[in-house]
This record gives structure tokens, C-alpha cells and sequence, in this order.
């Protein structure tokens, strides 16, 4: 597969359509690869909750567009803020394990790769924060 302005124009497509106003594209092979590898087209209002992953460290790298992490405390309390752009002084984050987060969409078009360990997991009701 191809990783090119026509895959993220196909992704960001479905991604306008889609109620969520995000589309995720599975980078993997096959289904026993044991990795988290995906395209995530992000359109600016969509709404992703404060969340965590207990098990692994994630990657997030935007490739098009820009977006903003923004990392929280325990209470939900704002502890930081990371705009990334591609071929900016900052295209992405690596997400310490258990540290709560979220990603905004900045721009139309936006599409961010993300990589973590394991199988994927829905996430559980325990690693979203209700702030």
C-alpha cells in the first residue's frame, strides 16, 4: 500500500461522510499482526474524549493538515498543549504510557498515523476521563 496524497484524500473523504467526522484506515497486513498501525483522517469538530492507554505508549505523527494534543492531569485538569504540523518544529508526540490525552483537529483534511503495542482494544470505560 501506497501511503500518498490519494489514500489520505480517500480516508479524508470518508471521513467528511462519516457522522463521527473521523475515518480510521488499518495499516496492518494481516489480522495476527500484534501492532496498532493506522491512517486517522480527523476532521476540526470531531469530538475524541480525554483518554489513556495503560498498556502502551503511542505514537501520533500528523502527516497532513495539523492538530493539537492536549495532555490533562488525573482530574482533568489542561497540563499541556502540542500543535503539530507536517514539516513544522513539531509533527508529532510520543504519548508516555497511562498519561491522559486528546487530539483536535486544526485543519480540514487533517490525517495523523498512530502506533501502539498490542491487539487493538475498544477503550474501556476506566481509561476515559469525564472531566
Amino acid at each position: 500500500m501506497k501511503i500518498d496524497k490519494a489514500l489520505f484524500d480517500s480516508v479524508s473523504a470518508e471521513a467528511v461522510k462519516s457522522p463521527r467526522l473521523r475515518m480510521a484506515r488499518d495499516m496492518r497486513t494481516t489480522p495476527q499482526d500484534n501492532s496498532q498501525r493506522m491512517l486517522n483522517a480527523i476532521e476540526p469538530g470531531t469530538e475524541l474524549p480525554i483518554h489513556r492507554h495503560r498498556t502502551s505508549t503511542e505514537t501520533c505523527i500528523v502527516l497532513r493538515g495539523a492538530a493539537e494534543e492536549i495532555f490533562y492531569d488525573g482530574n482533568g485538569n489542561e497540563t499541556e498543549r502540542v500543535v503539530m504540523r507536517p514539516s513544522s518544529d513539531c509533527c508529532g508526540v510520543n504519548i508516555e504510557v497511562g498519561r491522559w490525552h486528546k487530539i483536535v483537529s486544526l485543519e480540514p483534511g487533517t490525517v495523523i498515523i498512530e502506533a501502539k503495542d498490542g491487539s487493538y482494544e475498544p477503550t474501556s470505560p476506566e481509561d476515559i476521563l469525564n472531566a
